[in-house]
């Protein structure tokens, strides 16, 4: 693409470097983080309402969790070096660091799936035939027959995993936050919050999608949903998303109170390059909105099918804003010149190695991988009353 650059940019800065591959990397881990910690709320915490979604929350997880690395490996020039920082790792290497969290975030989620359908899967291995039957039997690990001291045991493994899960999930995605607000030569990124405002996002993020799948699942099948359930996941999806939202403005509150020669070159890049993506969609549309829908359901009652379809939408259109805080947040702060005297421009191509075709495929393929996982670690019950509330 051509690139458009206003008032004094340096040369090596007219190509953006971190494209939007990295604006997907961070959306797809901070789901993959949200989705756990609502799945260890049941688990850890005995939420008994989170019951009929903590499956779907933990298997969803690990669904986005297989393919979060993905759009790094494709920004990559050479993907192949990707397993140098196992092989020579730099433990003072915030970037090589991820390799050791996700690896071993990896291996908790999938112990904890593993346990959560142990028995499930047995149950598989025993009704199966041919090939799947042998397929049922490796996931078994051998262990075809069950027991309450063997349940039990699962149970109590569950937890540990879930509640050490936790940090190591806040760590997953913090430490993206981590790594921009760590640049000091970055205007936009420099800020301590940054760590907080992405582990908050990916709270939001996660709910929305847990959410949104959850009530479109159910209308697919023409099955009623947990109520209680859903009233409670659209209470926590408000209240993380004024967090969310509030540390971000307050952020840029405070560079602009503090009225430096960095908030001078920030306002125009507000005022400018991210008016439109940053002030009207993020803030304007995509956070305005969905708080006032889920003020309004959480506060007061009314017909059940309308409360329903507020909080599907609100989920939908938060899904869109923590996209849209990635994109301002990953891509705007490349905008910005060292020089602070001018600005740079990017859009992704459409056909392009990085370009808008691929980065739909790379969103589409965690939720076809989600669906076939249903196949063998089932979501939801087969069954269930809709809770009047």
């Amino acid at each position: 693409m051509e690139h458009i650059a206003e008032g004094f940019v340096f040369p090596n800065e007219l190509h953006i470097t971190w494209t939007v591959m990295i604006v997907l990397y961070p959306y797809i881990t901070g789901m993959v983080a949200g989705a756990f910690i609502v799945s260890s709320f049941y688990h850890v915490f005995g939420m008994e309402k989170l019951k009929s979604i903590a499956k779907f929350a933990l298997v969803s997880s690990l669904a986005f969790l297989l393919f979060a690395t993905v759009p790094l490996l494709n920004h990559l020039g050479s993907p192949m070096r990707a397993m140098n920082i196992m092989l020579t790792p730099n433990f003072s290497s915030a970037m090589s660091g991820f390799g050791f969290v996700y690896t071993f975030y990896l291996l908790i989620v999938v112990l904890e799936v593993w346990f959560c359908y142990r028995e499930e899967i047995i149950d598989k291995y025993n009704s199966s035939r041919g090939i799947m039957k042998k397929l049922y039997y490796i996931l078994t690990m051998g262990v075809t027959v069950k027991s309450d001291k063997a349940k039990e045991f699962d149970k109590k493994l569950i937890i540990f995993l879930a509640g050490f899960g936790i940090p190591v999930a806040c760590i997953l995605h913090g430490y993206v936050g981590f790594l921009f607000g760590s640049i000091k030569a970055n205007l936009w990124w420099s800020t301590p919050l940054m760590f907080i405002i992405f582990i908050f996002s990916a709270i939001v993020s996660g709910l929305s999608v847990l959410i949104f799948l959850y009530q479109f699942v159910h209308w697919l099948r023409k099955k009623p949903v947990d109520q209680e359930c859903l009233n409670l996941m659209g209470k926590w999806l408000w209240g993380f998303m004024i967090i969310a939202v509030v540390l971000e403005l307050m952020e840029v509150l405070s560079i602009a109170y503090e009225n430096t020669e960095r908030w001078t070159i920030l306002r125009e890049l507000i005022d400018g390059k991210l008016l439109v993506s940053y002030v009207y969609l993020q803030i304007g549309v995509f956070s305005v909105i969905p708080f006032l829908l889920l003020c309004v359901t959480s506060l007061f009652k009314f017909d059940t099918r309308i409360k329903n379809f507020m909080i599907w939408l609100s989920s939908g259109m938060l899904l869109i804003q923590v996209l849209l805080m990635r994109w301002n947040v990953v891509i705007g702060g490349q905008l910005v010149s060292k020089s602070m005297r001018g600005f740079t421009e990017y859009f992704p191509g459409l056909f392009d190695k990085e370009g808008l075709i691929v980065s739909v495929l790379i969103i589409a393929i965690p939720f076809i991988l989600l669906r076939q996982f249903d196949k063998i670690f089932p979501f939801f019950e087969k069954h269930g009353l809709l809770k009047k509330n």
